[in-house]
């Protein structure tokens, strides 16, 4: 009898030309696509030349650059790093999405570069999101990107056991997609599935958009999981179909799988909308136990934020009111198509009007390369994807997660509020 496996086992087998791959298994794949932003190709792109002197890159087709957090280079230094990086692409035929293209796994996605049944391997950690697209997509280090991903197109993995993750049940009002996932890493526990594949599956996860589905592969790196994905169904045919590379083979589980463990989430028993405080992202409380907290700046953008939904939601929520005085509301589009919409709809001069500071599509405050910056004392809230202390400044400043519900009504009011009202 054949083998029972699930979508990442047949997709390492393949990449590894292996007739069929086991958890604990070590394999040698070969790697169809090599995704990096600004800081991470400054790293490799050293490596490569500084230690690996005289070797050639593999086949440059299947290695992207976007310059997310440097939109527009605030130091001498950080011009100098950008122009190395565009140096070296320009050397070796290395395609670069420059800055200002936005936030690098939504400009991947929205490029068509990738497809379904692909080996993803990027140096960010959040590259996992692309589980929800039917690839096996997973951070790896700088020094193996470059000498083993740039010269030869390859990575190496022990292939993970696999826990699925069923949400069940339906949510309560006011609880977004995004307050599920954030639940989902309080409720599991950071560091709670060290190097496994979780699965996320369920009635809620199938009514889910791609959109929303993308959100819970993405912060699966803060459980410690290898990689993340969702079963390839319909919808994520109908998605590649329309955004993705032609020809590609959708690669689904063999009914019957077996997991390490199944892991059953409640959607009902969540408290409301969900707030991830200070100092880390499992530190999840219901937003009624931070109500009322003064913040400094409210942002919508980054890896998590910044979709064409979230800004239609920002505008939604402020309803023709003004950001609060007190606060700065940092709006940052996650790539060019998703500004282009927004400016289509109006939406750009909505969130003018109301005093919101539009950024260039990037990274937006992350690691606060390029704008968002704290000083002691000051407090955020934003739909990024991390908070821990320093991440965007001052290690004695504040950074709260939340949906963009809670985002925007927070920068309307000066306090964390509650978006039931």
């Amino acid at each position: 009898m054949d083998a029972v496996v699930n979508m990442i086992e047949k997709i390492l087998a393949r990449a590894g030309r292996r007739p069929r791959v086991e958890p604990g298994d070590v394999v040698v794949a070969d790697v169809d696509l090599m995704v990096m932003h600004d800081l991470s190709a400054s790293f490799v792109t050293r490596v490569f030349r500084e230690e690996l002197d005289g070797a050639a890159v593999h086949d440059p087709s299947r290695i992207v650059f976007v310059f997310d957090h440097n939109f527009s280079a605030p130091t001498e230094e950080g011009a100098r790093r950008l122009h190395r990086v565009r140096e070296f692409a320009a050397e070796h035929g290395i395609r670069v999405f420059d800055a200002g293209s936005g936030s690098l796994h939504h400009v991947i996605i929205e490029s068509g570069l990738w497809a379904p049944g692909q080996v993803i391997i990027g140096c960010d950690s959040h590259t996992p999101i692309h589980g929800a697209l039917g690839a096996f997509a997973t951070g790896v280090g700088n020094n193996s990107m470059a000498a083993m991903g740039f010269a030869h197109s390859k990575a190496w993995f022990r292939a993970p056991e696999t826990v699925q993750v069923r949400l069940e049940g339906a949510p309560h009002e006011g609880v977004t997609p995004r307050d599920a996932a954030q639940h989902v890493v309080g409720s599991l526990g950071e560091d709670s599935a060290i190097y496994q594949a979780l699965e996320y599956a369920g009635d809620y996860v199938e009514g889910l958009s791609i959109e929303d589905r993308c959100l819970f592969p993405l912060m699966s790196i803060d459980l410690g999981a290898k990689a993340a994905f969702i079963d390839p169904d319909a919808k994520t045919e109908a998605f590649a179909r329309e955004h993705a590379r032609a020809g590609f083979e959708l690669v689904r589980n063999d009914p019957g799988c077996r997991y390490a463990d199944i892991v059953r989430i409640d959607l009902a028993a969540i408290d409301g909308p969900q707030v991830a405080c200070p100092p880390t992202v499992g530190n999840v409380r219901p937003v009624r136990e931070v109500q009322g907290t003064p913040i400094d700046i409210a942002e919508v953008g980054g890896s998590t934020g910044g979709r064409l939904r979230d800004i239609r939601t920002l505008v939604r929520r402020l309803d023709g009111r003004s950001v609060h005085p007190g606060v700065r509301l940092q709006v940052v589009p996650a790539n060019r198509g998703i500004f282009k919409a927004a400016l289509r709809e109006g939406l750009i001069e909505a969130l003018v009007d109301a005093g919101a500071i539009v950024c260039p599509p990037g990274a937006g405050s992350n690691q606060a390369v390029n704008m968002g910056a704290m000083c002691a004392g000051e407090t955020m809230i934003s739909n990024q994807a991390r908070n821990f202390p320093g991440r965007n400044g001052s290690p004695e400043a504040r950074h709260f997660l939340a949906s963009t519900d809670t985002v925007a009504v927070s920068a309307a009011t000066g306090r964390i509020a509650d978006p039931r009202g």
